[in-house]
């Protein structure tokens, strides 16, 4: 991207809303409560040919710098000092109020180029909103409706003018053209062989867990600064934001996300969609750490999350969080290792650290549990070893007889990785019991190194040519 713009005013204007139309996706929660975004949040933007990194930012207020507000503000100031320019939006339909009026000055002060944006202009009587915004001193004001995507091309326009050409349309190196289809090498050798884990490719981990439970501030503490909103208050997030960093020349691409309570809890519809934001971030990570707090661990909510994460399919990764409050370490971690044991059977082996946010006491055994985990995720088997793994199974096991006639498990082979995903051709899988299948897939952790992930078995009746047929006498 060849700049960053940070959208900026106080709360309830529409910049979420502008944020969501420049990146051409529902990235931000928008919702008619004041103060819904509270941290900053980044995104590629694509504006009738200009390309540029947008940031998103919680409506600025007058407030205590120890406060929730404050220390919201402080985060926006964060994003203005990072941005080579500002989008200043304001309420064209209710007009300029006196916060409008200070972040004029502190805009002025900070001395970056600004572009003032009068929102909401479509609606009736916005006319006098937006003549008063010439009264800010910033320059003329740019009309438009980030609702209804009007007045796109003369914010596009108005950019241009504020950052320069030469920023706004850097020269792009020309690169050589050809409609001719040039395979690339592929070093593929035996379709048996297992191909070996990438481990320089991006990595998305998903932080999910309890309201409190230390989310963001265990990611601060991966980041070395204060770049997510962190406080007392329970359910602080609650857009799904991701931040990127490098851990051993490694890129992470981490999503911090809202607090997720029993579903009997969640009545507000703000919350509501913070937890469908959450989801969301879930399904599009690899890696998924939930965070327990150590002090109170295990609830209801707690087993509920991991549930849901090993359906949805994801590699998983307890962190007990809080590490640095309790007294009898030894005592807890043993009870901790007994409970995850027998309350999570659906995990079977399943990564569980210590942790503290707070002091980043054991941040990179998490780190290595979540690569190891990952590499388990992506694990794929020779279809020969398979092959070999389920003769010796039915030889020591033998699958049960149901009406007089034995069921005869034939051939495996796994049908996809993330999450590992086998297939089985038997005779009468209908008929297969379920214990069955739990043997085999205890089975497969066990001999081939695959703890704490989902792993998937599904069963596929031989054709039988005859079947249907009437017998000739």
């Amino acid at each position: 991207m060849s700049f960053t713009v940070a959208i900026v005013g106080r709360p309830n204007v529409g910049k979420s809303t502008l944020f969501n139309r420049l990146v051409g996706k529902k990235l931000a929660l928008v919702d008619d409560t004041p103060g819904v975004t509270r941290d900053r949040r980044p995104g590629d933007a694509r504006l009738m040919g200009l390309t540029f990194t947008i940031i998103d930012t919680a409506g600025l207020e007058e407030a205590d710098a120890e406060s929730l507000q404050g220390r919201m503000r402080a985060q926006t100031e964060a994003a203005i000092d990072e941005a080579d320019l500002s989008l200043f939006v304001v309420d064209a339909k209710s007009g300029l109020t006196p916060v409008d009026t200070d972040l004029a000055e502190m805009l002025r002060r900070r001395g970056k180029p600004v572009v003032l944006v009068a929102n909401k202009s479509e609606a009736r009587g916005s006319d006098s909103g937006f003549y008063d915004a010439y009264t800010l001193g910033l320059g003329e004001p740019t009309p438009i409706s980030a609702e209804h995507g009007q007045g796109m091309l003369d914010l596009r326009d108005a950019i241009v003018a504020a950052i320069g050409e030469d920023r706004a349309y850097p020269e792009k190196e020309d690169v050589a053209v050809t409609d001719v289809d040039i395979p690339q090498s592929s070093d593929e050798g035996d379709e048996d062989e297992e191909p070996t884990y990438d481990d320089t490719k991006p990595l998305r981990v998903a932080i999910v867990g309890r309201p409190n439970a230390g989310k963001s501030t265990l990611i601060n503490r991966f980041l070395g600064e204060d770049r997510l909103l962190t406080g007392p208050e329970a359910g602080i997030t609650r857009d799904s934001i991701s931040v990127e960093w490098d851990w051993r020349g490694r890129t992470i691409k981490m999503f911090d996300t809202a607090g997720m309570r029993r579903k009997a809890r969640v009545i507000e519809k703000l919350e509501k969609l913070s937890v469908a934001d959450a989801l969301r971030a879930i399904r599009f990570a690899e890696t998924v750490v939930i965070v327990f707090d150590a002090t109170i661990p295990f609830e209801k909510q707690d087993l509920q999350i991991v549930d849901l994460v090993l359906r949805e399919g994801r590699a998983a990764v307890l962190a007990f969080n809080k590490w640095d409050m309790i007294e009898d370490r030894q005592a807890v971690l043993a009870d901790l290792r007994e409970k995850t044991d027998r309350l999570l059977p659906q995990a079977r082996g399943i990564r569980a650290v210590p942790i503290s946010g707070q002091t980043g006491w054991g941040l990179d055994k998490l780190m290595q549990s979540i690569i190891d985990t990952d590499k388990v995720w992506n694990k794929r088997i020779s279809t020969a070893r398979l092959n070999r793994w389920l003769e010796t199974q039915q030889v020591q096991h033998p699958p049960p007889a149901v009406s007089g006639r034995r069921i005869k498990l034939k051939y495996m082979t796994q049908v996809k990785a993330r999450p590992p995903a086998f297939m089985i051709s038997c005779t009468r899988s209908d008929a297969l019991p379920e214990s069955y299948t739990r043997y085999l897939i205890n089975g497969l952790r066990a001999d081939f190194d695959m703890p704490s992930v989902p792993i998937r078995i599904h069963f596929r009746s031989s054709d039988n040519p005859f079947e249907g047929k009437k017998r000739r006498t």
